[in-house]
């Protein structure tokens, strides 16, 4: 079968492998459709501390199941179409126990610590496959996964109708948080260094954008919000500067969720913190979202489609993440197709 594997950074072809054989507990999967994520690249680079290689890459994936054990827990069967779940996670370590899946102690995710599925067959644990809904295409299921993300950083915030969200980063994430945001009823604000990208929020229906680069960011997001500033600001960047301005972005007694990974320590003004009562919280991957997401994307509340940039082929990956590492103002989403039903 094919795949797409990192031999070492900088290095990535599309491979003959085995066709893989399911263990005991796990559905044996045709993959049709696979998303090529920031990670990914970030795995080509060699700057993902988490990746070892080789690698095969591919965590936002869709197919169809061709064996799985009869008891698995969401009644899925042969034939179905799925997609999965990709945060491996141990079940008995304190944040599993209480739901908190995502951030498990010994967490492993597809493509980062073990193999991804970004070939022709993968196999996954059978509990952790959600079925599609009849209808849906293969780019749209392959691209659930990725709102995932930005439907947990929404919901770490507990973001209300009417409520001002303030988004950093107009990449893939924050663009999508953005649109979920006001599937929610709230205001988004979108802010960007690249007036490119806040065009096209605008065009996707971004409420209001700003360029932190040329606009004082902490006065427009005053005379939006009426002086109130944001009620959840949500880092989607990883740039340190980003990460320290959010607490001069959100209202007292607001909150921010921390979804971007800075490569070093940010310093923070913990007086600001204790002055305006911020609660401050992680948001990494997601956990059970992926029935709300696919639910987003059937129902259009949010419309993944409008950033999909282009559908490649298997043979066409390899050159297709050479060329996003090289010109990513080129691209917002890419979907390989993998295999046909």
């Amino acid at each position: 079968m094919k795949a797409i594997k990192l031999a070492e950074p900088w290095k990535v072809s599309c491979v003959e492998l085995e066709k893989p054989t399911p263990k005991p507990g796990e559905a044996l999967i045709k993959v049709i459709a696979a998303g090529i994520c920031g990670s990914d690249i970030g795995a080509f680079r060699g700057t993902n501390g988490l990746v070892s290689y080789p690698r095969v890459i591919g965590h936002e994936l869709a197919g169809i199941v061709e064996s799985i054990p009869a008891d698995n827990k969401n009644g899925i069967k042969v034939g179905d179409r799925v997609v999965v779940d990709p945060y491996l996670y141990c079940g008995h370590c304190y944040p599993c126990s209480i739901g908190r899946t995502n951030c498990c102690t010994d967490l492993k995710v597809l493509g980062v610590h073990v193999d991804g599925g970004m070939a022709e067959y993968y196999c996954h644990p059978a509990d952790m496959l959600i079925k599609i809904p009849d209808g849906m295409t293969w780019e749209q299921a392959a691209m659930a996964e990725p709102l995932t993300i930005s439907l947990h950083g929404i919901h770490r915030g507990g973001l209300k109708a009417g409520e001002y969200c303030a988004i950093i980063g107009a990449g893939p994430i924050g663009l999508v948080a953005g649109m979920v945001a006001q599937a929610y009823g709230a205001h988004a604000i979108l802010l960007d260094l690249v007036q490119e990208r806040l065009d096209f929020a605008k065009s996707l229906g971004i409420e209001y954008v700003i360029n932190s680069g040329t606009e004082d960011a902490v006065a427009r997001v005053a005379e939006i919000t009426g002086g109130e500033m944001a009620h959840q600001v949500m880092e989607c960047s990883g740039a340190n500067a980003a990460v320290r301005s959010t607490l001069d972005l959100v209202s007292n007694a607001g909150r921010i969720t921390l979804t971007g990974w800075p490569k070093k320590e940010t310093s923070l003004p913990t007086d600001v913190i204790t002055k305006k009562e911020i609660d401050i919280r992680g948001a990494r991957t997601s956990a059970g979202e992926f029935e709300e997401a696919l639910d987003l994307i059937y129902t259009k509340k949010v419309d993944m489609m409008k950033i999909l940039t282009k559908t490649v082929s298997m043979d066409e990956a390899p050159a297709t993440i050479v060329d996003i590492e090289k010109n990513p103002g080129n691209y917002m989403k890419v979907v390989v197709r993998v295999g046909e039903e």
